[in-house]
């Protein structure tokens, strides 16, 4: 007997913690349904999207990298997010062959961020590395906050019309990645009552990638570092920040926060937020 199902799609995709966070908040529920992790090729995405359409048990699926962009052009409809984003991560059949598109990745991204963001601070800064999709998200999560972006990415040109595009009015500066790979002397201000971050928003550091180089001194006293990157989840740029005395926040918190708005998507039901911890306990086995 046939069951509904979502997936996610990527390539490449079997690092993906998608399924293990999808699959136990399915048992949690008692659900029967059902999420994979299907690897898929830039030019076999028609194909896949046209299968999708004409599988009545499919839900739709998430996207990761490097199909973020190029999946929109097989939406019917995208949200305000997904538009403002330029990026996808969610995709959802309605079952009348009709797609939808939208990001839930903004909103993972700033899950674990709500309890600074919700005090007052003269000034807030983000030191963001990448310039891909989830970058996308992530530029424009913080501008709507009110912070000021130093975009770094392998093409500055790039950086810089990202933040033209999401992020336009304010001071932000776009920077080759290179700028961050040495010390430097840089006496910085007084940080009292300033909100600073450092972003990984790239591969950088995943398993299989070259390390992200970023010399910690480039950092602000009191920033706080954030890795996207889930496997592993505890990354030489995570343990380089607390080494040198910053708090962290591990790539985990962005894919269970943007995991659950995409599970009510799929099947209907919030996820059970409840169970975060022993959720955090299986996927770090």
């Amino acid at each position: 007997m046939s069951r509904p199902y979502a997936e996610v799609i990527g390539d490449p995709i079997a690092q993906s913690k998608s399924p293990a966070i999808h699959g136990f908040w399915l048992e949690k529920l008692g659900i029967a349904a059902d999420y994979r992790a299907t690897r898929v090729e830039a030019n076999g995405l028609e194909a896949f999207f046209a299968a999708g359409r004409a599988d009545p048990d499919w839900r739709g699926c998430n996207v990761t990298m490097p199909h973020k962009q190029g999946s929109m052009a097989f939406c019917d409809r995208l949200d305000e997010r997904a538009g403002s984003v330029g990026a996808v991560n969610t995709i959802v059949s309605d079952g009348s062959d009709g797609l939808s598109g939208t990001n839930t990745d903004i909103a993972g991204f700033l899950e674990p961020l709500q309890a600074q963001l919700a005090e007052r601070h003269y000034f807030r800064m983000a030191r963001v590395l990448g310039t891909g999709g989830a970058a996308r998200a992530i530029v424009s999560g913080l501008a709507s906050h009110g912070f000021t972006l130093v975009l770094a990415g392998r093409d500055p040109d790039k950086a810089r019309a990202i933040l033209d595009e999401l992020a336009p009015g304010g001071e932000h500066h776009a920077v080759d990645l290179a700028h961050f790979a040495g010390p430097t002397g840089f006496a910085f201000d007084d940080r009292e009552g300033c909100l600073d971050l450092v972003v990984n928003a790239s591969p950088l550091g995943m398993r299989g990638q070259p390390p992200l180089a970023f010399d910690w001194s480039h950092a602000p006293p009191g920033s706080i570092a954030y890795d996207i990157v889930t496997d592993p989840n505890e990354t030489e740029f995570l343990r380089n920040a607390r080494a040198a005395g910053f708090a962290t926040v591990d790539g985990l918190s962005m894919l269970i926060g943007q995991a659950a708005a995409a599970f009510e998507l799929f099947f209907g039901r919030p996820a059970p937020r409840e169970h975060d911890a022993e959720l955090r306990a299986r996927l770090l086995k």
